[in-house]
């Protein structure tokens, strides 16, 4: 069978990236194939994750660019360099300009730990968007899949899925949660589903 090359960007420990390497393994994922990770740090545990896994990985720090565009397109030239058809953004760190997005319409999407459009867009991420959950006193909250834009967790939501909030928990137990009741399902559910519609528009041209 046809496969999608899938580039899955981090910036951390890389659970998520983990959960996708499972559902790899578990054949979960039949059209989306995990052939690249791509970080913006040296030394993280999702670097060892990649390794571990046999995946082909690469770094690429800002700081080594004198600007946004020169490290975009550093970053745009080792993905086609592979061939990469999909991109997952798995607790990537770094927002991408406009004038990447548009190369990849349709092909980059995005792990958010909220029910969009709670608790998201700029200056939302990691344990913050948990801390405003519980400050805002919501009773649920969740993790969505989304394509990426221009606009920070503004593109078309593909997948939602809801977890409840218990009265003792803490942003940390609760992001603990949300990603072992949510983020870890979805994104492998979402990352096969847009493989698919990839694969069927490729097959339609």
């Amino acid at each position: 069978m046809l496969k999608i090359k899938t580039a899955v960007l981090v910036s951390g420990g890389g659970t998520n990236l983990q959960a996708l390497i499972d559902a790899e393994k578990n054949d979960l994922l039949e059209t989306a194939e995990i052939s690249l990770v791509i970080s913006n740090k040296e030394g993280v545990l999702a670097l060892e994750r990649a390794d571990k896994a046999g995946i082909k990985r690469e770094v690429i720090s800002k700081k080594e660019f004198p600007n946004q565009m020169d490290f975009e397109e550093k970053l745009n030239q080792i993905l086609v360099e592979n061939q990469i058809e999909l991109i997952v953004l798995a607790g990537f760190m770094s927002i991408l300009s406009g004038q990447f997005t548009d190369r990849y319409v349709g092909r980059i999407i995005n792990i958010h730990p909220s029910l969009i459009p709670s608790f998201c867009g700029k200056g939302f991420y990691g344990l913050k968007v948990h801390e405003e959950a519980l400050k805002y006193g919501v009773k649920i909250t969740g993790a969505t899949v989304h394509y990426v834009n221009e606009t920070p967790d503004g593109g078309q939501i593909i997948m939602q899925k809801a977890v409840e909030i218990l009265e003792d928990d803490s942003p940390k137990t609760l992001q603990q949660r949300v990603m072992k009741e949510a983020e870890h399902i979805i994104l492998p559910q979402a990352t096969e589903q847009v493989a698919r519609r990839i694969l069927k528009e490729r097959e339609e041209k």
